[in-house]
């Protein structure tokens, strides 16, 4: 069996990319590779310690649900036989058993069955069908618990919900980011010992003919550091692109890694095949506009003869790495991108590393660390001087773009016939809130809660993504949205129409015209009586 059928196991279209009810021991070498692969999950840990403890006289429904192609079946059917003495499983809630039978109409089958017997019940099920049936089911109980959890309400304890929602594929720790489910499966697939799949590579590259491109992509996964590139690219994706990622979905893009028509460096953002190659390649390296790359790519491209970076290939090929099919010079960009933390040779590649620095991804985290962690005396400090620096700075040159004459305090609240009407806002960040939000616990890498407050009055929070932050910075260096930012601006425009219904309440408005400014103050309120000065 070569190399390229063994990783096929990897592949969303191989028939072991879902789990059927067969025979838990591996049948074949596809099998053992599939079995050999298996990556327990946080969520697969919780749920069998759940089913463990399961007793006769506590009957319960426990819901295993989340999005297609997240690891449902693999784990029910792992856990089927062992506990049959203890629950009734029903693998999968989106189909039924009959032509003239809905899967809403099994459902209620089911449920009508645990009703009448001694054992528990596991349900695997989609959330989308779970909205379904919260509306469409018979079951009133089922219902009700479905509801409560669908609108994050409380539930009796005889029904159970596990979401893979719930368990997060990326974590921020301290000043690091990680993905649990794939460090373990890149460190699996390349495991220098004990490892099956290793064996059919060093097989294939003992063959005359082997598969050269596969064996290399197959030793550059292997290297630590392009694994922490790998997970890197699949952060990005998900924090900037919104790019969902499951379990299948992951697997597959390992798969294309490997076996893609060209070198790992460039199957990581030019692979058309996989989608989330498609969002990842947005992020490809060779796209950055710098002195070093674009003296690069340009020389290259003029045929000037660069012996450092000749040298530089020698060595790459005196350790294995024949890169002959990168001719271009965007090529070699991205395996520089990818080798940028190996020393090689004379290290001609270092020296683009600090082009390859993304220090926004950096600051996220740190970012959203410091709201996890509010308490902390270091990051109280960096949280009131990201607020004071970045947040409220941007909101307001962005609110006062148009009169920049305005103080930090100060809010336009509207321009009327080359008059400027403004309002003084004092608006701080709300430590009691931010110290709330933390509490909760949130394990939502894909954005952070800002929380103001104007007086004694705090505004609703705002959800800041990565892509929000990187606004945040530009605008604080000058930067003028335009349309390409309208996902972030809208929500920087919800918080100033909130600011505006609060300063247009103020007693104290401005009103100026080039180097005019005229104080207007309502002493009691309501309009009835005003006091004009400046000039």
């Amino acid at each position: 069996m070569r190399l390229r059928e063994v990783l096929s196991v990897l592949s969303k279209s191989s028939p072991y990319a879902v789990k059927t009810d067969r025979d838990s021991e591996p049948t074949n070498n596809l099998d053992a590779i599939k079995s050999y692969l298996y990556v327990k999950t946080d969520i697969e840990a919780d749920f069998h310690n759940i089913l463990k403890s399961l007793s006769y006289r506590e009957k319960r429904i426990i819901f295993l649900c989340g999005s297609s192609g997240d690891g449902k079946s693999e784990i029910l059917t792992r856990y089927q036989k062992q506990f049959q003495h203890k629950a009734h499983f029903h693998l999968d809630a989106t189909h039924s058993f009959g032509p003239k039978e809905t899967a809403i109409e099994r459902l209620d089958k089911v449920f009508l069955d645990y009703e009448s017997s001694d054992l528990g019940l596991v349900v695997g099920i989609n959330t989308g069908m779970l909205g379904n049936y919260s509306e469409d089911g018979a079951n009133q109980r089922v219902k009700n618990a479905v509801k409560a959890f669908l609108q994050k309400q409380p539930i009796v304890d005889e029904f159970l919900f596990l979401d893979f929602e719930q368990y997060p594929k990326f974590k921020l720790e301290s000043h690091c980011y990680s993905s649990k489910f794939t460090e373990q499966l890149l460190k699996r697939i390349t495991a220098q010992d004990d490892n099956i799949i290793r064996q059919h590579f060093d097989k294939e590259r003992a063959l005359a003919e082997a598969d050269g491109v596969l064996c290399q992509n197959y030793e550059l996964l292997s290297i630590p550091s392009v694994q922490r590139i790998v997970v890197e690219s699949l952060f990005k994706a998900r924090l900037m692109k919104d790019q969902f990622l499951t379990a299948r979905a992951l697997l597959d893009f390992v798969y294309h890694l490997f076996s893609g028509d060209n070198y790992l460096s460039e199957n990581l953002f030019t692979c058309s095949e996989s989608e989330i190659v498609a969002k990842i390649a947005d992020f490809d390296p060779a796209l950055l506009r710098t002195k070093l790359i674009d003296q690069f790519v340009l020389s290259h491209k003029l045929n000037i003869e660069d012996p450092e970076f000749e040298e530089f290939k020698h060595a790459l090929k005196a350790k294995g790495f024949d890169f002959r099919k990168l001719r271009s010079p965007e090529s070699n960009i991205r395996l520089f991108y990818l080798l940028q933390y190996e020393d090689i040779g004379n290290n001609y590649h270092h020296r683009f590393k600090a082009d390859f620095n993304d220090s926004l991804l950096d600051k996220y985290a740190t970012i959203w660390r410091l709201h996890s962690t509010p308490e902390q005396a270091e990051a109280k400090q960096e949280l009131k001087q990201f607020y004071r620096e970045v947040l409220l700075t941007a909101i307001s040159k962005y609110n006062n773009r148009n009169a920049p004459q305005l103080g930090k305090d100060e809010l336009l609240l509207t321009t009327r016939g080359g008059f400027h009407i403004a309002a003084q806002v004092d608006v701080k960040q709300d430590n009691t809130a931010i110290k709330l939000e933390a509490s909760a616990e949130s394990e939502h890498v894909g954005y952070f809660h800002a929380c103001l407050k104007v007086d004694d009055q705090p505004l609703q929070k705002m959800a800041v993504n990565i892509n929000l932050l990187g606004l945040l910075y530009r605008i604080c260096e000058g930067y003028q949205p335009n349309k390409h930012d309208k996902n972030a601006v809208v929500l920087l425009d919800e918080l100033v129409e909130e600011l505006h219904d609060i300063a247009s309440k103020a007693k104290t408005l401005y009103i100026l015209r080039g180097s005019s400014r005229y104080r207007l103050y309502n002493a009691e309120g309501n309009g009835s009586e005003l006091e004009v000065s400046g000039g």
